[in-house]
């Protein structure tokens, strides 16, 4: 017996989320992966020390209700409107289980089993429409990375205003372009199905589109810990939104999805804000000066407002300039996708490793 026949045809056939370069070697500088390069506050850590006794033989809280009570006071609404998950991307998955019909490969798709985002964009939202055999339907942003306006979404005739699932990474990965609340509140308006606005790396923007998740039925928001708040570790996520879209996602959600030593953590960071708001700016500072010294080296550096830049190098492919910087010990990401193939995503790190990434640079430009 073949155990390839035993596995469904659709997961044969799928493509996984390809992630990050995890370091294999002592002593490389890791920008490559968007963490956020300064530790949890001392006082989360404090409180997840605390919490190793004998708490670990129980289950956690199934709904991380203490988190979600605190999450609704600092946002100004009700435990209701919010569902902690096993980081956003659970909850991404949950959304698309819960509100997207599976649908059979045709050339005609019905809206119900459409899956839309528009790219380049999170590449993780491709996989979860082929996993749950949903439709999709990528649309492209404009060459600089704006978004469309609905004029133009309708003259292209490729968007569809009435897909079930839109999924809008605001501000952009991989761009790192920042939108406006109102060009998003357009698009919202637009649609008749659901849109997730996700937010992963709102606390280095300008602007927030929370209240847009407060104020429409359809629209939610995705927040998580892990890139501002220094815990990718401990995977940590919400939803804000409706209160009835958010009771479907609790349905089909894992009893104990979020764990206790990560609820514990997410409590604490939320009663030590201003820590994490003044690392908040130093990684801006440090952004807006590599953006600037790359720029005099020749690189062509797009506006961010997320804690990473994404660049087009000079003189050399972006991939060969991956390998080069991999060489010298420093880890930065490379997409093989026709709309991005030639440009690097960098971490913004600290001060330090901006400094070294920049002396790299410069003996590379010298060969």
């Amino acid at each position: 017996m073949n155990p390839k026949n035993l596995i469904r045809p659709l997961v044969r056939e799928l493509h996984p989320y390809v992630y990050g370069e995890q370091p294999k070697i002592k002593g490389l500088i890791k920008l490559n992966t968007n963490e956020n390069p300064y530790s949890p506050s001392p006082k989360v850590l404090a409180a997840i020390k605390k919490a190793t006794d004998a708490r670990l033989r129980l289950y956690p809280s199934p709904t991380a209700q203490a988190l979600r009570e605190k999450l609704a006071r600092l946002h100004g609404c009700h435990a209701d409107n919010i569902i902690v998950g096993n980081g956003s991307d659970e909850l991404l998955a949950l959304a698309v289980r819960a509100f997207v019909e599976p649908g059979p490969k045709s050339k005609v798709q019905s809206p119900k089993s459409l899956v839309q985002y528009l790219t380049p964009s999170y590449s993780l939202y491709p996989v979860l429409a082929d996993i749950h055999g949903a439709a999709k339907n990528a649309v492209p942003l404009k060459s600089d990375f704006s978004l469309p306006t609905i004029e133009e979404l309708k003259r292209g005739k490729k968007w569809n205003f009435n897909a079930a699932l839109t999924l809008v990474t605001t501000p952009n990965a991989p761009s790192g372009r920042g939108y406006k609340t109102s060009e998003l509140e357009k698009v919202c308006r637009a649609q008749k199905g659901i849109v997730i606005l996700d937010e992963a790396y709102v606390d280095f923007a300008k602007e927030n589109a929370l209240k847009l998740a407060l104020k429409y039925p359809h629209v939610m928001v995705a927040r998580t810990f892990s890139k501002a708040y220094s815990l990718c570790f401990q995977r940590v996520g919400y939803f804000v939104g409706n209160a009835e879209l958010i009771s479907a996602l609790h349905k089909i959600r894992d009893s104990y999805n979020v764990n206790g030593l990560g609820q514990i953590a997410a409590e604490a960071t939320l009663d030590d804000l201003d820590y994490y708001r003044a690392n908040f700016w130093k990684i801006i500072f440090t952004r807006e000066k590599l953006s600037g010294e790359l720029t005099k080296l020749g690189f062509r550096v797009f506006t961010s407002e997320t804690n990473f830049i994404l660049v087009q190098p000079p003189k050399f492919s972006a991939k060969d300039w991956q390998q080069k910087l991999r060489a010298k010990k420093i880890l930065v990401r490379w997409f093989p996708f026709p709309e991005v193939k030639k440009y690097l995503r960098i971490t913004i790190g600290t001060q330090a490793e901006a400094n070294q990434l920049v002396n790299v640079a410069e003996e590379i430009l010298k060969f």
